[in-house]
């Protein structure tokens, strides 16, 4: 297992003023806002944990029809008209998905920005911001879309014992993965690659 000291920051005490530091503080659209393209903004929630630094995801609950069903994702969705900005939006869907009241004085940065429409070649901006939590985090209430909610060490990201080739049934093939500790929770995808450019502002060698 690495903590990244070796190479970059310490994922293990990583906290809310180095991670302000490390992303960028305020997010520009590649598109313009105001154009109307498919757009959705997730949130990429933080706490110190009790051995080393958190990340929340959650498990989609399964649902016929939907291919993302039972995957591993942060929380977060499509953008509505009455959303001011993304980031309302990752705020909005946050709240809406596991009862969990984000504001500003939560936010810490944005992560990236990346296409979420490859699957359906289509464009569609999803950009992922960050936010911290201190002291003692609030109970999480799951919606009906939520199977399961998930606080990830960082250093088991890193693992490369856990990294794996997952076979994706609806495409035929097998992407990078990182096995988790939950039956079958397996991070890939659009949320692994945001993980990703984490690590990369991190300077910790990753698998993406």
């Amino acid at each position: 297992m690495t903590d990244g000291s070796a190479t970059g920051t310490d994922i293990r005490t990583l906290d809310r003023h180095r991670l302000e530091d490390l992303l960028d503080s305020h997010y520009e659209p590649s598109i313009p806002f105001e154009e109307p393209i498919h757009r959705a903004a997730v949130a990429a929630i933080f706490r110190p944990g009790a051995d080393a630094t958190e990340l929340l995801l959650i498990q989609r609950a399964e649902r016929l029809g939907d291919p993302w069903s039972g995957q591993m994702a942060f929380p977060g969705g499509r953008t509505d008209p009455t959303d001011a900005s993304p980031e309302s939006t990752a705020m909005r869907e946050t709240r809406e998905e596991i009862g969990l009241e984000l504001g500003p004085d939560h936010a810490v940065g944005t992560l990236a920005e990346l296409d979420g429409g490859r699957a359906t070649n289509r464009l569609v901006l999803v950009s992922a911001h960050a936010y911290w939590l201190d002291g003692e985090t609030p109970s999480l209430s799951p919606n009906y879309e939520v199977a399961d909610t998930v606080w990830v060490p960082l250093p088991h990201l890193a693992d490369p014992a856990r990294h794996i080739d997952y076979y994706f049934p609806a495409a035929g093939a097998s992407f990078p993965g990182i096995r988790l500790d939950g039956d079958g929770q397996v991070l890939w995808g659009l949320t692994l690659r945001f993980v990703g450019h984490l690590f990369e502002r991190l300077g910790v060698p990753f698998l993406v």
